[in-house]
């Protein structure tokens, strides 16, 4: 599982050094693609490949799955850390996050997310209220 928050800097070829403690989960390989608000997902090849599966059933017949699969699937690059624990971000991806040098590698449980990171820190900043304020069931039967 992935957990925290981590601010560590592309290097000029558009390398991420990965946090330490996401290494051993990512080693075997991952896939890079184009999340939700403008950051990029990292999941590990197996949960892709679970992800993956999912997908497979949306129906063809809808328009919103197409779109949706499209744009998922086509931004999405398998990539596999090197000895320093080092992957390159495509520079399609660096542009559609807004990624510059400073970045936000956050853990979204089954995936890091990768943001710029004041981007992440505008989101943060948005959020924090109604997250405080939550007082009804966000994820229903959990919280």
């Amino acid at each position: 599982m992935f957990l925290g928050t981590y601010e560590p800097r592309l290097d000029e070829k558009g390398r991420l050094i990965l946090p330490a403690k996401y290494r051993d989960e990512l080693s075997g390989g991952l896939v890079l693609t184009r999340g939700q608000e403008r950051c990029i997902y990292a999941f590990p090849m197996r949960e892709f490949e679970r992800l993956h599966e999912q997908l497979r059933t949306a129906p063809v017949s809808s328009k919103g799955s197409r779109d949706y699969l499209r744009l998922f699937l086509s931004g999405a690059t398998d990539e596999v850390p090197d000895k320093q624990g080092r992957v390159t971000i495509p520079v399609g991806l660096r542009q559609y996050a807004g990624l510059q040098r400073d970045v936000a590698v956050i853990g979204a449980g089954s995936r890091v997310e990768i943001w710029d990171a004041a981007a992440w820190h505008v989101y943060v900043t948005e959020q924090e209220g109604a997250y405080s304020e939550t007082a009804e069931e966000v994820i229903p039967g959990i919280l």
